[in-house]
């Protein structure tokens, strides 16, 4: 008997469906290293080395090239499986205080596309997410202090990914990703034992700084400005003039530069608004620690990190974490400032939210 009615679902074309197991919902595939490394500043300053500590997701060989991604079933009473496709990118959209001409097809495109990308790779945007809870809070005090749009700091995200010891082949550092030529003209010194481009406090000033002229230089406009920044003015200022242009999205230029500003706004987007698109709260997001600057007096010929460590109530690791700026495991003869967890706080504070 159960011969025979395998036989006939074969010819009814029901065996199939009978007996291959079915699919719980398609994890997304990451896109390959292109994407990956979209924080990549390929104009002026090449594609940066991998997270130092990343977290990549299996890839199925089994899976056909080009199938429809669908986000993982949120596992709540009553819920359906989400495709991609139902986040919509708005209508409308502002960066720092400009409208973005989304009624222009090419440009709705790109940043669809960067908006896409980043939620196709649901993990890496949550952490990314996570991490805005602690890198944020800096940037947003100085770009507040000097005037200039909050909205700027997402271009951390595309930089860096927030990580403050992020380097590229072409030697550009630290969280606002500075070659070492324009690290120098903003007095961010890099040398044997500290590389300032990977504080994010100094780092940030410079960027302050470099934004401001950037903006200044390409007539009041930020989108000009940023890209700019990722290419370099004078060959910014030659692709203008070469297509006889003046507007940002209609320049041709490297693949990078073009990416580049579509990324950032779609950063906005979405981390912006972390709940909406990844079922973060604030809560969810890393806590900046309680630190204090200390004064740290080396008198020797060299001590190690170590024993500054041991002294300060903490470790090692914890102390390179807190400080990236200093590249060595031991500081030379001289006098240092370091932060190090709030002495008051032993067993380490952090910055709590108070809203409810």
């Amino acid at each position: 008997m159960r011969t025979w009615l395998q036989r006939a679902l074969v010819f009814s074309g029901l065996w199939i469906a009978v007996t291959l197991p079915v699919s719980t919902g398609a994890q997304p595939q990451p896109d390959r290293p292109e994407v990956k490394d979209s924080a990549a500043r390929a104009g002026a300053k090449g594609e940066p080395e991998r997270d130092p500590m990343p977290l990549d997701l299996l890839e199925n060989p089994d899976e056909p090239e080009g199938r429809l991604v669908i986000l993982p079933e949120i596992k709540r009473e009553g819920a359906e499986r989400y495709f991609l496709s139902s986040f919509k990118l708005p209508d409308k959209l502002t960066f720092a205080g400009q409208p973005v001409p989304l009624d222009n097809w090419q440009v709705r495109e790109r940043i669809e596309y960067e908006f896409y990308q980043f939620l196709e790779d649901q993990g890496e945007s949550i952490i990314l997410a996570k991490r805005t809870g602690r890198c944020f809070p800096p940037a947003e005090k100085q770009l507040a202090d000097a005037g200039l749009p909050d909205d700027l700091k997402y271009m951390l995200l595309v930089e860096s990914k927030c990580v403050a010891a992020a380097y590229s082949k072409a030697k550009a550092s630290g969280p606002w990703q500075f070659i070492p030529s324009t690290g120098r003209r903003y007095a961010l010194k890099s040398d044997a034992v500290r590389d300032d481009r990977r504080n994010l406090e100094m780092s940030t000033e410079a960027a302050v700084k470099y934004l401001r002229y950037l903006k200044d230089f390409k007539q009041n406009d930020w989108f000009m400005a940023m890209a700019s920044y990722n290419a370099g003015e004078e060959r910014v200022r030659r692709l203008l003039k070469e297509q006889n242009i003046t507007d940002y999205w209609k320049m041709h230029g490297p693949r990078e530069t073009m990416r580049y500003v579509p990324r950032i706004i779609a950063a906005k987007e979405i981390y912006s608004q972390p709940e909406k698109y990844l079922g973060l709260s604030k809560k969810d997001l890393y806590m900046p620690m309680e630190t204090e600057t200390v004064t740290v007096n080396v008198k020797d010929a060299q001590r190690a990190l170590t024993s500054i460590a041991e002294e300060y109530g903490t470790y090692f690791l914890e102390l390179k974490m807190l400080n990236p700026e200093f590249k060595k495991d031991v500081l030379p003869k001289g006098t240092y400032q370091m932060r190090v967890p709030r002495q008051t706080c032993p067993t380490r504070c952090f910055k709590q939210d108070k809203t409810p």
